[in-house]
């Protein structure tokens, strides 16, 4: 009986967690790092990007889902942009560990209006491992099941692509993750081929009565193709600047299955600085479903580094934020 629970856990995990084999998206994007979530934000902004992120779920959990992630991103153009994205991730006795690399490039629909469209895609390589090797009965014994001979692995390739349009200080985001079929693991018999997933992220950059201030409300929309599950996440961003262009930021983040608009999954605060090119972020996340009596909540903390500020003459690689936004008139294509 005991041996038959560790495998319908075993059997939940891996097609709860691992069938998606990407990175999971948590509020990493919201640490001014929107390169997490689409391959067309490679290549805006500053010329070179680096994010690094740990993010630890449900802490006071045993084996909770850990993850930790490198994001790098810059131009190779006026108009073009490439980046890398490695994760590892565990949860369990599962892990996962990815590597993705983009292409984007971004062109100006109309100069005056300053509108901006924005293509990407990513090529993705992607292994989820089951750490057969670590079953045990409970008493520190390990599980002896002649059915288990080998390392139960697999490899995944896949493809992501997206869109970008940007109006003034309005941004949408179109993506789509996955966009290949899984081979189907011959061991478990149960997971879905279709790994499809599809993102839209929103928002709008409102520069307040002091010039050096925005406010940003955004809306980030999760929908999974193989069971219907979607999720959105409900945003609000506080910026200040200073006079050198250093900033810090404050906000808040709701996310709740979209059958469930009044039951939130998690809620939680979040902040960040940018000092001398030196980025550093936290975001807390307390749990609000049934799990929420097991754990004190999710941390996650971001640290990066900007290079090159400035190199592309183009305003369709400038960011969205106000105080790069209002400059865009002196650079034209």
């Amino acid at each position: 009986m005991k041996n038959l629970l560790i495998y319908i856990l075993l059997l939940f995990g891996l097609i709860s967690h691992g069938q998606e084999l990407n990175l999971p998206v948590w509020t990493q994007y919201l640490a001014d790092n929107e390169f997490v979530i689409s391959p067309t934000y490679a290549g805006i902004g500053d010329n070179f990007k680096v994010r690094v992120n740990g993010l630890t779920q449900w802490v006071g959990i045993d084996n909770a889902p850990d993850n930790q992630s490198l994001y790098a991103d810059f131009r190779i153009g006026n108009q073009t942009g490439v980046g890398l994205s490695l994760y590892n991730d565990s949860n369990g006795n599962t892990r996962q560990k990815g590597v993705k690399f983009s292409f984007a490039h971004h062109i100006i629909l109309d100069y005056n209006t300053k509108q901006y469209l924005s293509f990407g895609l990513s090529y993705n390589i992607n292994s989820f491992r089951i750490e057969t090797e670590n079953f045990s009965n409970g008493d520190g014994t390990p599980i002896v099941d002649p059915g288990i001979t080998d390392d139960r692995s697999r490899s995944n390739n896949n493809f992501d692509v997206g869109f970008l349009y940007r109006y003034n200080r309005f941004f949408l985001s179109l993506n789509a993750n996955n966009l290949l079929k899984k081979d189907i693991d011959n061991y478990t018999g149960f997971e879905p081929d279709m790994l499809t997933n599809y993102q839209v992220y929103t928002g709008y950059i409102i520069a307040g009565g002091n010039k050096n201030i925005e406010f940003e409300p955004s809306v980030f929309f999760q929908y999974f193709d193989s069971d219907d599950r979607s999720a959105t996440d409900i945003n609000f961003k506080y910026r200040k600047f200073n006079r050198d262009g250093d900033y810090y930021w404050v906000g808040g983040s709701y996310r709740f299955l979209n059958d469930q608009a009044f039951k939130p999954l998690n809620i939680g605060p979040m902040a960040g600085i940018m000092k001398n090119r030196l980025y550093l972020a936290y975001a807390y996340q307390i749990t609000m479903n049934d799990l929420s009596g097991f754990n004190s909540g999710t941390h996650m903390v971001t640290i990066g580094l900007d290079f090159l500020n400035g190199v592309s003459n183009c305003a369709c690689t400038k960011g969205t934020s106000y105080r790069k936004f209002k400059n865009n008139g002196n650079n034209r294509k």
